[in-house]
């Protein structure tokens, strides 16, 4: 069993645990644009119908999300975790047994509401989990659900194309095994709201002397940045494969062998994310990420935080506004890009998507947190 630490200490077993969860999530869930070549010859579907699938999925996973972290903020849910788990094994069974498109919607849209109700609780238990090292909790959260997304292609390349779209009903097994893991963090979740109830009240958010409209423009410029990083994103998981069969003449396999490179690679920037911004602060890390060598590898983490200690207090509300507005924007990114792809090319796509990063320019509005915790510091008695 996955026992309690004292309030200051990071519980490493639970970090562990939720961000191993997060890996079977993203997996399944990117297992839905990794068989879209199968799915477009199978249901002789254009890429305008592939970008509908994309938007049923990431709307339905998006528009829920911060409502659902405003409700668990004010009323916990710790086994929430284990019912968004069952949402998506029941949305991947309808998925191996689907027929026609209006099925493959249903199914997506199950597994998108799976996610909503996934992501913000989740996002919560890692910061309860992370004795204070909010950075390292979130990268470390988020780095199981970036590697998770990069093995959709692999299951894909090695169990859908040879044995078909039924044996997308064995990925089930992943959704078994997340509710195993969850069940016990919902319980360890449950305990340490207790033994916090139980102790006295310690305030342990540090308040922000930001006005509101500078708070509003922060999150505003967060938000922009998301729409960038995940529009951008949005373009290569959905389309990728299709990119590099039309322009370099390779195999379906082949092709979903390179997504999986390319997502390992947005992980393995993912876990540096955190860390760097709990040693140099957020602000920096995100103009690095945003127009670095390796564009928003590892930015969501930074945001996230950054963004929760711009609004102290609504952690599972926040989680849940970028998490959602995050899979919203991939979407509708992802539907227009696809309708854009039926009118020209997959090629001009990617030119257009090259122009997305210049967004990050905006991060020169966001101000220093680190600085105004400096200055709200109490000066020491004499």
């Amino acid at each position: 069993m996955i026992g309690t630490r004292p309030s200051g200490a990071t519980v490493a077993g639970i970090l562990a645990a939720i961000s191993v969860s997060h890996l079977l999530n993203d997996t399944i869930q990117s297992l839905i644009p990794a068989i879209y070549p199968i799915l477009k010859a199978t249901f002789q579907l254009s890429f305008a119908q592939i970008g509908l699938i994309t938007l049923t999925l990431q709307l339905t996973a998006s528009l829920l999300q911060p409502l659902v972290g405003m409700y668990t903020d004010r009323r916990p849910t710790p086994y929430s975790l284990v019912a968004a788990m069952a949402f998506t094994l029941v949305g991947l069974l309808l998925l191996s047994s689907a027929g026609r498109l209006a099925t493959l919607l249903i199914a997506a849209a199950l597994m998108g509401v799976g996610s909503s109700v996934f992501h913000p609780e989740s996002s919560r238990v890692a910061r309860m989990a992370s004795g204070g090292r909010h950075g390292l909790a979130q990268s470390v959260f988020q780095v199981g659900g970036n590697f998770g997304s990069s093995l959709g292609p692999l299951l894909a390349a090695f169990v859908v194309v040879p044995l078909g779209q039924r044996s997308i009903a064995w990925c089930s097994l992943l959704a078994l095994v997340a509710i195993v893991l969850l069940f016990r963090v919902g319980r360890w979740s449950a305990a340490r709201r207790r033994a916090i109830q139980a102790s006295p009240r310690v305030t342990t958010e540090v308040r922000s002397n930001l006005s509101r409209r500078r708070v509003a423009i922060s999150l505003a410029v967060l938000l922009a940045l998301i729409f960038s990083k995940y529009v951008y994103l949005a373009g290569l998981n959905s389309y990728y494969t299709f990119y590099l069969i039309s322009r370099f003449g390779m195999s379906v396999r082949s092709a979903q062998l390179h997504l999986f490179v390319f997502l390992g690679a947005v992980a393995a920037g993912t876990i540096l994310g955190g860390p760097l911004g709990d040693r140099f602060g957020a602000k920096y890390v995100i103009w690095i990420s945003i127009l670095g060598v390796f564009p928003f590898t590892f930015a969501l983490p930074v945001i996230v935080v950054y963004a929760q200690e711009l609004v102290p207090g609504q952690v599972g509300m926040i989680a849940g506004l970028f998490f959602g507005f995050a899979f919203g924007a991939a979407g509708l990114g992802a539907a227009a890009l696809g309708k854009l792809a039926d009118m020209t090319s997959i090629e001009y796509v990617y030119k257009l998507c090259a122009y997305l990063p210049l967004i990050g320019i905006l991060a020169a509005l966001l101000p220093n947190l680190e600085k105004t915790r400096i200055e709200q510091a109490p000066a020491p008695a004499a």
